[in-house]
């Protein structure tokens, strides 16, 4: 994980997603670039309240020149170098002085090994969806998402949500730099929260084919959704990632999250790693 991309903008998870990238960029002597992040243009729309005409709201710019303060506040703060070098570096860099939208997450996001955005919310201050929707749909590579608190670790202690889908399978090799470092992993699966494949046996055999710490764990949902069980699980285990793939119930640019991936993304209070 040597290049990091980090769409930036102002919002209550953003200290905690440049405290998560730290981490991990520290571990991996990664490269980190960040840009400012805004709505794409028919997202912005504004009724005018008298006439209920929609105007288009204009994107203030100033807003660009603050998300790239904060960013380049984080770096200066952390004595982190500024540069551009090859091979990477613990380092970091600006290179778009204008904003982009949403879209360019997930077109530039495709030359990154990770994307690092905070876990949206229903509140006028939490990150948005359609960045995370963009990274994660369009940009073909992982995507680290996190809470608003500030992590004190990543990726020592980890566990993988196990569905035997082959969405899981390429989150899990995505994951494995990680994985390769973690002290303990745990191979999570739900039953009937599955479709057909591999055990969860299997899949953490695999990882201790490549010199992974794993376990695997099966559990009975009873009257708890697989997504509440992995939560308590990640809680109950001391956890500080958890990889977990997103799937779609629908084809369509509206996505539909399927149950699991929906109640991890408004319930996290951990790092997720996730891809589709």
């Amino acid at each position: 994980m040597k290049t990091i991309l980090i769409p930036t903008e102002d919002h209550d998870a953003m200290p905690a997603v440049l405290e998560g990238v730290r981490l991990i960029a520290h571990a991996f002597g990664s490269y980190m670039e960040g840009f400012a992040v805004r709505p794409a243009a028919g997202t912005y729309v504004t009724v005018e309240p008298v006439s209920s005409l929609a105007i288009a709201g204009a994107f203030d710019e100033d807003a660009a020149r603050q998300a790239r303060a904060q960013f380049e506040a984080f770096m200066h703060a952390h004595k982190i170098a500024h540069g551009k070098k090859e091979p990477a570096v613990f380092s970091y860099d600006w290179p778009r002085e204008e904003s982009a939208d949403d879209t360019y997450i997930g077109s530039h996001g495709r030359v990154f090994d990770l994307i690092a955005l905070g876990r949206p919310g229903p509140e006028p201050q939490n990150p948005r969806t359609p960045p995370l929707e963009a990274a994660l749909f369009d940009s073909g590579r992982p995507v680290l998402i996190l809470p608003a608190t500030p992590p004190k670790a990543i990726g020592r202690n980890i566990l993988i949500h196990w569905n035997r889908s082959t969405q899981q399978a390429r989150t899990n090799a995505f994951a494995m730099p990680l994985l390769q470092r973690a002290d303990k992993v745990t191979v999570l699966m739900v039953e009937g929260g599955t479709v057909p494949g591999p055990s969860g046996e299997e899949a953490a055999q695999h990882l201790r084919r490549n010199g992974i710490k794993a376990e695997a764990v099966t559990v009975k949902p009873r009257t708890r959704s697989p997504g509440e069980i992995v939560l308590e699980h990640a809680a109950e285990l001391g956890c500080d990632l958890l990889v977990k793939c997103a799937y779609t119930q629908s084809r369509l640019r509206q996505m539909i999250f399927g149950g699991a991936t929906r109640h991890i993304l408004a319930n996290a209070k951990l790092p997720v790693l996730m891809a589709h």
